[in-house]
């Protein structure tokens, strides 16, 4: 069978377990949840040496540090990905709510019911843990899911698969409902991009290339997600303790993320006091690339220039600032931004109320890090994606984004005149 009879089998295969789902007991769903949990945990010697064998070629291939640690599936990693599931089993299941129920003036009673987007399909890049996370998200909420992760990740995907199927298996549950595709060539992208017949959904969740590249190309609607070219803007009114220990998390705790910093801002009235202190805390850690008015206080950092304002570096790298004033801070976060997550540093509070009105983002913060803008953070047990779109979701995507909505009408015989 050849790659796109492959595929197209997987998608019929998700579309009739798609039916299947939408029918299920919210009971079983977190009984299921709860069973993938314990595999996930009982396996973790398992997971831990197939992720060897993707980190020992990521090394070989010349991966940078960050990429390497967005790869690795360490101990702490393998039990967050099991704590998500029982936290996503926990939390109310989204199918058959109804909203918005009202009566019109002829008795009819219309309301909106949730129910699942169908099928989806997830295409993303290096992190492992997404695998988990979309496969219990998904079929939370009722949808079949046809991922495709990167191939610096195989290893670990196949058998997080696996793990997941074997769960669904034992309950009689479709094996169309998560399926990965194995496949490494980048032709699979490209037919799954095509597949408006079987898929729903597409979520690109990786870099801005592969991003990109889905949106020219899709024939499936995309839901747009994950460059973060985030910025903090630190106010003439910030307290400096607290802005180097925001902006130290924001770019260090985990700099291959998307809610990682990128961009840092200084009011020219706060340089001079806070550059050399960010200088000293980041000497050796992480690179720093300024504007000039920033070399004038730091000669020995390298030049930025008009691309650093674009990057999303994902490594070790910050591009630093000074501006005028809160007016050109604002003006470029909404130029350079890629309206993931932003933050102001202030003590002032029409600052903060400005910041949060005037800056296009999904996630906005006023004095904490960028870095909270994730599902678990925000209480949503786990997360799909960040959306930077504003159609249908933004944000943090988890159960309720990965629904949409009928309308349920009840009647008592009336007729239309």
């Amino acid at each position: 069978m050849n790659l796109r009879d492959m595929l197209i089998a997987q998608g019929k295969a998700a579309k009739k377990a798609a039916q299947v789902l939408a029918g299920i007991a919210a009971d079983t769903k977190n009984e299921v949840l709860q069973a993938m949990a314990d595999a996930v945990e009982n396996a973790q010697a398992v997971i831990a040496a197939e992720n060897q064998k993707d980190l020992e070629a990521g090394e070989r291939a010349g991966l940078s540090k960050a990429l390497l640690d967005r790869l690795e599936l360490n101990t702490k990693r393998i039990g967050a990905m099991a704590q998500g599931l029982r936290e996503l089993a926990k939390l109310p299941d989204p199918i058959g709510e109804i909203v918005e129920m009202q009566r019109r003036p002829n008795g009819l009673q219309i309301g909106k019911m949730r129910v699942p987007l169908g099928v989806v399909g997830m295409v993303y890049e290096a992190r492992p843990n997404v695998t988990i996370d979309a496969a219990g998200l998904c079929f939370k909420s009722g949808n079949a899911v046809i991922l495709r992760g990167g191939s610096e990740a195989l290893n670990s995907n196949r058998i997080l698969v696996q793990i997941a199927a074997s769960v669904l298996e034992r309950f009689g549950l479709p094996e169309g409902s998560i399926q990965l595709v194995s496949s490494t060539d980048r032709e699979a992208v490209s037919i799954l991009l095509g597949m408006h017949e079987y898929l729903d959904v597409l979520i690109p969740r990786g870099g801005a290339g592969l991003i990109q590249r889905v949106i020219n190309e899709a024939k499936v609607p995309v839901i747009q997600t994950g460059v973060g070219n985030c910025h903090i803007y630190i106010d003439k009114s910030a307290d400096l303790e607290m802005a180097l220990k925001i902006v130290d998390n924001a770019k260090t705790s985990r700099p291959g993320v998307c809610n990682a910093v990128e961009t840092l801002l200084v009011h020219q009235e706060q340089a001079d006091g806070f550059l050399p202190q960010l200088f000293k805390l980041f000497e050796g850690r992480v690179e720093l690339r300024g504007c000039p008015k920033t070399r004038r206080i730091l000669p020995q950092v390298k030049a930025a220039d008009e691309s650093d304002w674009y990057a999303e570096y994902l490594d070790y790298i910050l591009a630093v600032k000074v501006v005028g004033s809160f007016d050109e801070a604002v003006e470029h976060i909404n130029t350079y931004g890629t309206k993931h997550s932003e933050a102001i540093v202030t003590n002032d509070y029409t600052s903060s109320q400005r910041f949060l009105r005037e800056v296009d983002a999904a996630a906005v913060y006023v004095n904490a890090s960028t870095r909270f803008t994730d599902g678990s953070e925000f209480g949503m047990g786990a997360e799909i994606g960040i959306s930077t779109q504003k159609l249908h979701a933004r944000g943090p995507m988890a159960l309720k984004e990965l629904t949409t909505f009928k309308y349920v009408i009840y009647g008592q015989g009336q007729t239309r005149s």
